[in-house]
């Protein structure tokens, strides 16, 4: 599946493609708009995108940028 096809689908389908197509990758509090409070929920993997998933299962964001990774220090 691309992101493309993800973000096609229906709220209940993504819901049905995390469940069986997702890999859960761990909870994740993502920022939200003009400085609020964070928003808990988990990040997915799906083919080469991720999802994050809000905990009331009403956010359903796909990106192409793994929002786990973090950047190795240089020494």
């Amino acid at each position: 599946m691309t992101i493309e096809s993800f973000k096609g689908l229906s709220h209940e389908e993504k819901l049905k493609t995390l469940k069986f197509s997702g890999e859960l990758l761990g909870s994740y509090d993502r920022n939200s708009e003009n400085n609020g409070p964070k928003t808990p929920g988990d990040i997915f993997a799906v083919g080469d995108f991720w999802v994050y998933l809000s905990d009331d299962e009403e956010l359903i964001i796909p990106t192409r940028r793994n929002p786990l990774h973090v950047e190795e220090e240089e020494d």
